[in-house]
């Protein structure tokens, strides 16, 4: 049978590549793909944007292109996947999609970027506004193998083992956890920096959720550095200036050989083939129920303070035991709870990619030129809300108004 690629969910800029912008409840096979079907050996998604990767290392990309994130010259969105040009000269490895910009790490070690670069998440400190073309990272001077992308940041990690991190996306969190106290530079650098408390280990790999970063050693442990907003860096911390190690015997004492993450919640498999979920947990991401000390299961009548308490320890998942791959879903969830609660949008998600509306594409806008400011220091006279939870609280048209109208909006 010939192998065929299908999506479905949200589809408000063309996405799935089905040719329009219409939601899709039900997986639709894509009838018109540039590349064969059975080429493709891997797919990404962003926040409105989806890549796939050919085995002879071609990138076909599709949707939000309002950024250039794309990396087509152009502006526009797009709804069959189209090849990336640019790139022809070049095979690619690894592609990673934050909410609208693209990481591309190519054969020979370089990696390129292209999107919006209003945090710094392109690492490309010569550049101001959206870079159409991906364009190589010149200050990544050693060998990359493997790269992730954030809401706002990314992350490398190279040949001989270093850990390197850009975008101020974390940067508001960290400060207010900090209380004043200088943060690491990694934290606030608009192009790639060290890591730093990673010096005595050799990374092989890294994932990235929405503020958080994770990478895996080649002894087989896991470091985790960020929010801790929802449990997921296991520690008593709200935020992890510094990469923390999580203890092995948090995964029956097995080594770890691959990790992922969502967007507040990690999976990581052993070697020996266990798969264990840990995080938020309110929309099933974890795959499991939560479980109380004593192997039983919780129930539905407990506290929501409680149930997210329980799921801040990794649990195995049998019927994943063995997985070769999962793929991580890049949503901002609070967001789109808030958004589902006042029926705003239906219970479609992107099977492949990612949940995104224009509705909740506005929030983000609004997040970041309130977030933005004060990063900059220009709301110096406001007190600081957590936007996330005000989200889960109050409609976001009135939000909206009432801080326009205080002149606390961008634009």
């Amino acid at each position: 049978m010939e192998p065929r690629l299908f999506s479905w969910g949200a589809n408000s800029y063309g996405q799935l590549g089905l040719g329009h912008k219409e939601d899709v409840l039900v997986p639709q096979a894509l009838k018109d793909v540039s590349c064969k079907c059975q080429d493709i050996v891997s797919i990404a998604g962003g926040g409105g944007h989806s890549a796939v990767i050919t085995g002879t290392g071609q990138l076909f990309v599709c949707g939000h292109n309002k950024d250039g994130q794309l990396g087509l010259n152009h502006t526009e969105d797009v709804l069959h996947f189209a090849l990336c040009t640019a790139l022809s000269g070049f095979c690619v490895k690894q592609v990673a999609c934050g909410w609208d910009f693209t990481i591309i790490l190519v054969g020979s070690g370089l990696v390129l970027s292209c999107g919006s670069n209003s945090f710094g998440q392109l690492g490309l400190s010569q550049i101001s506004g959206p870079c159409l073309i991906p364009q190589k990272i010149e200050s990544l001077k050693e060998k990359v193998v493997n790269v992730a992308a954030g809401l706002r940041h990314a992350l490398a990690t190279t040949d001989s083992g270093l850990v390197l991190q850009w975008g101020t996306g974390m940067a508001s969190r960290a400060k207010r956890a900090s209380q004043g106290k200088a943060l690491p530079l990694f934290l606030t650098a608009k192009e790639p920096c060290e890591v730093a408390g990673l010096e005595e280990v050799k990374v092989k790999t890294v994932a990235a959720g929405s503020y958080h970063s994770v990478s895996l050693t080649d002894e087989g442990h896991l470091y985790v550095w960020g929010s801790n907003k929802h449990g997921q860096l296991m520690s008593r911390d709200v935020f992890l200036t510094e990469p923390k190690k999580i203890d092995n015997q948090c995964f029956s004492h097995e080594k770890i050989g691959a990790v992922w993450s969502g967007w507040t919640h990690l999976v990581a498999r052993t070697e020996a083939g266990k798969v264990f979920t840990w995080g938020r947990e309110d929309y099933g991401q974890l795959g499991r129920h939560a479980v109380v000390p004593g192997g039983q299961q919780s129930t539905s009548t407990a506290p929501e303070q409680c149930l997210e308490l329980l799921c801040n320890t990794p649990v195995s998942v049998p019927c994943l035991s063995g997985a070769s791959q999962i793929v991580e879903q890049i949503l901002l969830e609070t967001m789109l709870r808030h958004m589902e609660n006042k029926e705003v949008i239906g219970d479609s998600q992107h099977g492949f990619t990612t949940a995104d509306t224009t509705s909740l594409t506005n929030l983000v806008a609004f997040y970041d030129g309130v977030t933005e400011m004060v990063d900059e220091g220009r709301a110096t006279d406001i007190t600081y809300l957590d936007l996330c939870e005000v989200f889960d609280a109050f409609p976001h048209d009135i939000l909206s108004v009432n801080w326009r109208d205080m002149d606390l909006m961008c634009g």
